[in-house]
């Protein structure tokens, strides 16, 4: 999985759970960016690059969201 698919699963994930999703592009450097689901945020590196298991879930664990639900 990429970036983009990240934030694309992060925003269905959010509309399916009644939550607030929001991607900012200014809050990272270079390529990064943030992404908010509710009240919780994380850093999304280069939506182009593949995101490996360590970062995926370090991410989901930034957002509190159960990897089975995602």
């Amino acid at each position: 999985m990429n970036g983009r698919e990240f934030l694309k699963k992060a925003r269905r994930y959010a509309k399916d759970n009644g939550l607030d999703y929001r991607f900012d592009e200014s809050r990272g450097k270079g390529s990064h960016g943030t992404v908010y689901v509710g009240t919780r945020r994380t850093t999304v590196k280069d939506r182009k690059k593949e995101i490996y298991q360590g970062l995926y879930l370090s991410m989901l664990a930034d957002l509190g969201i159960d990897p089975s639900q995602f």
